[in-house]
């Protein structure tokens, strides 16, 4: 290869996209037109950068398939980067085949992380790890390990093991600090931040504070029955019983675990749970059917026992009953959580991401807009929608992996 594109290639993987592009921007030859492609995804303009890697891999044409499926792997990660969430395309597939049996592993491995931190932010963490694979055998660039570092920690994170993830951005922030990249370092701060936030709000016995994820984790170790109102879950040890699919035993097993040891009433589980105003027989009636099927559900490891008043909990071994709660109130969390990194996303993306129909996520993007908490960008098919910017910021794409054109 020449020496400018040799030069723009340890441009972009330094992190400078403008010295990059002072190298190649009049050039319209295949490395040229990858190398653009990056750089513009570095800038945040992701669909000329699509176009550019695109015009790239036809350049390229099928005498070329390395370089080819380079652009091609290159795209998925713009994509990514869009919040196209959609599954991996077989072009996709065939470059990253192409990637191993020609022995360009470090690119390989880049393949093997974008398609771990898809999965990842679907909310598929065990298919995130099988996608990440193991270790591998040889020395990594500084930016990649701490890449692979991050998706660890992320999906430790959702599984709610804070020591593994502590650990893993450890080794983030030690790759990111060798590396040079200042976007890469912000990243591992920013993991290393939510880390360390509250992440629930723990009643216990009638008194409620917040909790930080490695508090959760110390709560799971412990002899108590947990009612987890993030995940809908009631567990108890290794016991964990899903409660997403029936709304009405979850806000009745919420109550009584939030009155624990007291019972709670039936005129106050019927007004809550069935949110009737003007309680009847039919009502008391259903309570009852309701109770029985929560009772059945929970046998392992608890029972719903009537009193005179009404009913109460009674765990079969733990000590202890919690609930873990959402730090606030919001109707639509799940939306915001997943506009919280800062990108900009479509509804459709929303929408495969929490597992909603696309028209539910459309209706609480209009509810948070007209509350000034999310902002859309764009018209029609190409609206994204995103948090409120910091003003200065643009976003960015980190490329861990330094280009080659060999």
């Amino acid at each position: 290869m020449d020496s400018l594109i040799a030069v723009a290639a340890r441009a972009l993987a330094a992190g400078d996209a403008l010295g990059a592009l002072n190298c190649v921007a009049l050039r319209d030859d295949a490395h040229a037109l990858a190398l653009r492609g990056i750089a513009m995804a570095q800038l945040g303009d992701l669909p000329r950068a699509r176009t550019l890697l695109r015009s790239a891999a036809r350049a390229f044409g099928p005498k070329q398939p390395l370089a080819r499926a380079r652009c091609v792997v290159a795209e998925a990660e713009v994509a990514l980067a869009s919040r196209d969430l959609r599954a991996a395309d077989p072009s996709f597939e065939a470059a990253w085949a192409t990637l191993e049996a020609c022995g360009d592993r470090l690119n390989a491995v880049h393949a093997r992380c974008l398609e771990a931190r898809r999965l990842l932010l679907m909310g598929r963490p065990d298919d995130a790890e099988r996608a990440l694979g193991k270790d591998p055998s040889g020395p990594l660039p500084a930016a990649l390990r701490a890449s692979r570092a991050l998706l660890a920690a992320g999906i430790a994170l959702r599984r709610l093991q804070a020591t593994t993830a502590r650990d893993a951005l450890a080794i983030a922030a030690q790759a990111a600090r060798e590396s040079g990249i200042a976007s890469l370092t912000a990243e591992v701060e920013h993991a290393a931040l939510a880390l360390a936030a509250p992440a629930a709000r723990l009643i216990e016995r009638g008194r409620s504070r917040n909790v930080t994820l490695e508090q959760v984790q110390a709560l799971s170790s412990a002899k108590r029955l947990i009612v987890d109102a993030c995940r809908y879950v009631v567990r108890e040890s290794n016991v964990t019983i899903s409660l997403a699919s029936r709304p009405v035993l979850f806000a009745l097993v919420c109550m009584l675990a939030e009155a624990w040891p007291e019972d709670v009433p039936r005129q106050t589980l019927i007004a809550k749970a069935f949110r009737a105003k003007l309680i009847d027989e039919t009502h008391r009636a259903r309570l009852r059917v309701e109770i029985g099927r929560l009772r059945a559900l929970m046998k392992p490891i608890a029972d719903v026992t009537a009193t005179k008043g009404g009913f109460a909990l009674m765990p079969a071994s733990a000590h202890e009953v919690a609930v873990l709660g959402r730090l606030f109130d919001e109707k639509h969390a799940a939306v915001l959580a997943l506009l919280a990194d800062g990108e900009s996303w479509s509804s459709s993306a929303l929408a495969v991401a929490s597992g909603a129909s696309q028209r539910s996520v459309q209706r609480a993007l209009d509810a948070l807009a007209s509350e000034d908490k999310v902002q859309a960008v764009g018209d029609g098919r190409a609206r994204r929608w995103m948090t409120p910017p910091v003003v200065g910021f643009a976003t960015t794409l980190l490329l861990p992996t330094p280009w080659s054109t060999e």
